[in-house]
């Protein structure tokens, strides 16, 4: 297989950001499979009890997914700013102090959520009748987060040096992997929820080990030698100050998401489940949001690498504008057909259902352009060495899904769950165009001055 590197400090920038992101959108969406696969199986062979609790758990798997997905993209925006600038040799260096950085993490939190997992689901108010089943999915999970670790690191790494295909290739092989143990484990040998959890972690597993493989025998400029391992002080501290806010703003917003599924375990395990269906449904079209923010990410620091903010400009420019057409083409999607999607996930009480995945779709369907702006603006942010400010969009959606959780507890109302996400969306998205202006405007343009203002959202 060719190694495949690309440099995205010339050419034409929307051209350039369409192609870099399709492949992470398919790669995304294959991803949400791993999940996905779990639920329909589950839900299908297993039943609607079983899907709460898989669903249940959903909150506490985002939270060690965003964690794992913020923190080792924070850890390579150095790799991408060293390859932009075209010094192989400190690029090299990020790597391996990402490596070491994610090895400590992971094991870290790897103990933490294994010890913390009982008393955590019993705080969120997780059903009875499904607490077992929940319990034994998720710390099957936990225990595998190393191998979700590996593969998001190689994957970013990769993404890192412009090759957003690869990674692509290998979690497709990897996401069919898991429906196939999926089947096997559930319906040949009865493991239930348990048996889902084992196939998601064997199956992320095989994706960061393929990606290994590619990386040792096709990568050249990633081949190490004994001096590369030895970071400085310096850039383990660089990519600490960028790699932890970027996870703990994953880790603020899955807070959130776990207030709302506290709110929402009150209503029972039939509410559960339809919100667990519609939320799939959602997560899914929304990859593309992810996509974009990933690809600006990368876009946006290999060119703060080569010191061209104009062309910056231009990139924020250009994914906004494909965000906000996807947008509408995904929200006449879910609004009008995405309920039937029901199908796919439970094969009992489906009508009863039907109605609750629906209320959940039009209410986020209805907001997609905020959800679009906090994707882009938070990780261009990210991607031009930005930690902190990001976080505090974090901290707006905390605030945004905090309150209506409140709301819809004390009202045990769905409704208030359903509008908690995208209440979070709107004061994230206004407090993080504030911030690129800032950005642009203001800071950058200290750093870099002298240069035209190119193009601009203004």
């Amino acid at each position: 297989m060719k190694t495949v590197q690309h440099d995205m400090t010339s050419g034409s920038p929307m051209k350039m950001i369409l192609s870099f992101t399709f492949p992470i959108f398919i790669g995304n969406v294959f991803q949400q499979f791993y999940n996905m696969a779990d639920t329909v199986i589950v839900g299908k062979f297993v039943g609607t009890k079983a899907l709460a609790a898989v669903g249940s758990t959903g909150t506490i798997m985002f939270l060690i997914y965003g964690f794992v997905v913020g923190m080792t993209a924070g850890f390579t925006v150095l790799t991408a700013q060293k390859f932009g600038a075209g010094d192989m040799k400190a690029m090299r260096q990020t790597v391996a102090g990402a490596s070491i950085l994610s090895l400590i993490v992971g094991l870290i939190l790897t103990a933490a959520f294994m010890i913390l997992m009982k008393p955590w689901l019993m705080a969120m108010n997780t059903p009875a009748d499904i607490f077992a089943d929940a319990y034994a999915y998720i710390m099957i999970v936990s225990a595998g987060i190393l191998a979700q670790m590996l593969y998001n690191l190689l994957a970013s790494i990769l993404r890192a040096l412009g090759n957003s295909k690869v990674p692509l290739y290998f979690l497709i092989l990897s996401a069919l992997l898991n429906i196939v143990l999926d089947l096997v484990l559930i319906i040949v040998f009865h493991m239930g929820a348990a048996g889902a959890a084992v196939a998601t972690v064997v199956s992320q597993g095989v994706s960061g080990l393929l990606c290994l493989i590619y990386i040792a025998k096709c990568v050249p400029v990633l081949r190490m030698s004994r001096d590369d391992w030895r970071p400085s002080g310096y850039l383990l501290k660089t990519q600490m100050r960028i790699g932890i806010p970027m996870a703990l703003q994953y880790s603020i917003t899955a807070i959130g998401t776990m207030m709302v599924q506290s709110s929402l375990n009150i209503l029972g395990s039939t509410l559960v489940a339809a919100y667990t269906a519609a939320n799939k449904i959602e997560q899914v079209v929304s990859q593309a949001y992810v996509a974009l923010g990933t690809t600006l990410a990368t876009y946006s620091a290999q060119n703060i690498g080569a010191g061209d903010v104009p062309r910056i400009r231009q990139g924020f420019k250009a994914t906004t504008w494909i965000g906000v057409i996807y947008s509408f083409a995904a929200a006449a999607l879910v609004m009008t057909v995405g309920k039937y999607m029901t199908y796919l996930f439970v094969s009992e009480d489906v009508e009863l259902i039907m109605g609750s995945v629906d209320l959940y779709l039009k209410c986020a369907g209805s907001l997609f352009i905020p959800l679009a702006i906090v994707n882009i603006y938070r990780n261009g942010i990210q991607g031009l060495g930005y930690g902190l400010l990001p976080m505090m969009a974090g901290v707006a959606e905390l605030v945004g899904r905090g309150v209506m959780s409140v709301i819809a507890a004390q009202q045990k109302s769905y409704l208030g769950v359903c509008l908690a996400s995208p209440a979070a969306w709107v004061l994230a998205a206004a407090l993080l165009i504030g911030m690129y202006f800032y950005v642009i405007k203001i800071d950058l343009k200290n750093i870099f001055p002298g240069q035209k203002s190119g193009n601009d959202l203004s």
